[in-house]
């Protein structure tokens, strides 16, 4: 009996989706703010082990906008047909071939001409039709009032485009987010020095959405990591994939707390441009809060405008390009962030990308105080970013490295156990 007794206890403590303990039922940061954040709570629940049962869920009936809770068991994969069948490339665009479309911006990539072979313009053609034709397949847009979340330890959103656009109220919780494979991604001779490779799928993108709530998600490349793409101009592998998670175009009140980033180059992005100030201006307030960014190469995030608040983060792995992106207009408060690069220091965690502003409270790099708002100095930052999280909402921030590392490596990610800071 008392075996029985310690097994429940068990399953109760590691499985965050079927608790209903304070940490659960409200959020911390900005989704605390305005009307708050409660999801679907109230509503319908609907259990959902496929594509096509999610796509059902998320309309709802014809009331999409209507509370609701899903529930999703298992592995649901965005490439999923309604006859349970996986599509891929050739079933999207058949007749597209990499190479073919490689080949038609010559050896070094450097100008795309429709006549430089017979098949050019052909592929040009299945390119965007592909695009258009996997993105219908796998992007899923979240509706407000809903909560989304993992039953369990495993469930799994695996190559799902997974959106909000124009909604408000939502909570995503508890699901490993694998990056969506852009089997049509495109390269641009003129992005950059050398060229780029512009994917278009993120794992999640917010679009104008209000009051969304990301909660013990795991995003990560999964089964598709950058390495094993196939090689493309310079020697360089082709990027097939986008961001983790994108908050754009007016986006307002989003918290993104004990969550994992794993694995991947370009994380988080907040702002849809540098000259979007017209769409942004006033609005992008996130709080990430208890993170943990593992091997990132870089914008964990990148901020441009908004009012972001980097609490009890920890980052980790190898020596990134940078971790915290100081861009256009932002105003970004970091407070008592634990940075652990391998050939690297906390010269790595803030670069400038056209800001002004940036402002630390205590945060560490390699177990000592990083200092930094020297380092930003350095980059000809100010450090009056004017405002403060503590003058808006109410939280508790952990008080050395030990207790946010602790913390962060128990408690963020899905699958793992809530606590409480």
């Amino acid at each position: 009996m008392r075996r029985a007794v310690a097994l429940l206890l068990g399953l109760f403590l590691l499985w965050p989706a079927a608790r209903a303990g304070a940490a659960d039922r409200a959020p911390t940061g900005w989704a605390s703010t305005g009307p708050g954040t409660t999801g679907g709570a109230g509503g319908r629940t609907w259990t959902v082990h496929t594509r096509a049962e999610l796509e059902t869920a998320l309309a709802n009936d014809g009331d999409p906008a209507a509370p609701k809770v899903i529930r999703v068991h298992g592995d649901i994969d965005g490439h999923e047909s309604d006859d349970g069948s996986l599509l891929g490339e050739q079933d999207y665009a058949p007749g597209y071939d990499l190479a073919a479309y490689m080949s038609c911006f010559g050896e070094d990539g450097a100008a795309w001409s429709d006549t430089r072979f017979d098949h050019c313009k052909r592929q040009r053609q299945l390119r965007q039709t592909g695009s258009n034709e996997e993105k219908a397949q796998i992007q899923l847009t979240v509706p407000s009032n809903t909560t989304l979340v993992g039953a369990g330890r495993d469930a799994r959103l695996l190559g799902v485009f997974l959106t909000v656009n124009t909604g408000s109220n939502i909570i995503v919780r508890n699901l490993h987010l694998e990056a969506p494979v852009d089997h049509f991604t495109s390269w641009s001779p003129g992005d950059g020095a050398h060229g780029n490779w512009n994917a278009r799928f993120d794992a999640l993108t917010v679009i104008t959405g209000r009051n969304i709530w990301i909660d013990h998600c795991t995003f990560t490349d999964g089964r598709f990591p950058d390495r094993e793409a196939p090689l493309g101009f310079h020697g360089e592998r082709v990027q097939r994939h986008d961001g983790l998670l994108d908050i754009e175009d007016g986006s307002d009140f989003v918290t993104v707390s004990d969550s994992r980033f794993e694995n991947h180059d370009k994380a988080i992005l907040i702002g849809s441009g540098d000259g979007r100030g017209d769409r942004d201006r006033g609005h992008l307030k996130v709080t990430f809060a208890r993170n943990l960014f593992s091997d990132i190469v870089q914008r964990a995030p990148r901020v441009r405008f908004g009012q972001v608040h980097v609490v009890n983060n920890v980052h980790r792995g190898r020596a990134p390009l940078y971790a915290l992106g100081v861009g256009v207009e932002s105003a970004i408060f970091s407070e008592r962030n634990v940075f652990r690069y391998s050939g690297g220091g906390p010269s790595l965690a803030v670069a400038a990308y056209g800001g002004t502003e940036f402002h630390d409270t205590g945060s560490w790099g390699n177990g000592r105080p990083a200092r930094l708002d020297a380092v930003a100095s350095a980059l000809g930052l100010g450090n009056d970013v004017g405002w403060d999280p503590a003058d808006v909402y109410a939280y508790r921030a952990l008080t050395s490295p030990a207790a946010v590392e602790r913390y962060v490596l128990r408690h963020a990610g899905a699958g793992r156990p809530h606590g409480r800071p």
